[in-house]
């Protein structure tokens, strides 16, 4: 990238347009830029459930999930370009089965609670169904490919089997919603 960002405060945003990729200008509300930073807000929550205890594996493969996402920014900051393959949405069709087949069946729904690494894996699950919706919306204006809305829909799903391990591994289990709970 040599000294691409060497310059961060360019104020050509002042005007309420931001550059895309390919060096055309956009409106900061447009539905490519609501896509991306909702993209890019799904990575930061990523990059902060980093921070908590996990096995060794799950860490390596969400680093892992954190690069495709920025190379799903990358996609939707340059009309007409791809870099998230189906083998990237076939990865994590492969992960939900591997983390999936330990967990007991669900009989019941459960909160996004429990230990703090599960509790932010559910918040990373709802930004990326937020990003799901945008991305949805981008492609009803605008050309996209299918892969990124599928390697969403795909981590979203993960990060929920991820915040069921993740509360295991911190000795706990799911939170059940008591749909008979008294709640006076």
């Amino acid at each position: 990238m040599g000294n691409r960002l060497s310059k961060i405060a360019t104020r050509t945003g002042d005007d309420g347009s931001t550059g895309l990729g390919d060096g055309s200008r956009t409106g900061k509300d447009s539905a490519r830029i609501a896509a991306l930073g909702d993209v890019d807000e799904l990575n930061s929550f990523v990059g902060l459930l980093l921070c908590e205890d996990m096995p060794g594996d799950l860490r390596e493969e969400l680093v892992t999930v954190q690069h495709d996402l920025f190379d799903l920014g990358g996609e939707l900051c340059i009309p007409g370009y791809q870099l998230i393959k189906i083998d990237q949405v076939a990865r994590l069709d492969a992960l939900l089965e591997k983390y999936n087949a330990d967990l007991p069946v669900l009989k019941e729904f459960i909160l996004p609670a429990g230990a703090r690494a599960a509790s932010l894996a559910h918040v990373c699950r709802t930004v990326c169904r937020r990003a799901e919706r945008s991305i949805v919306a981008l492609a009803k204006v605008e050309t996209i490919n299918a892969a990124p809305r599928q390697y969403v829909n795909r981590l979203s799903d993960l990060m929920f089997v991820l915040a069921r391990v993740l509360n295991r591994h911190a000795g706990g289990s799911d939170v059940l919603w008591q749909h008979e709970r008294k709640r006076t």
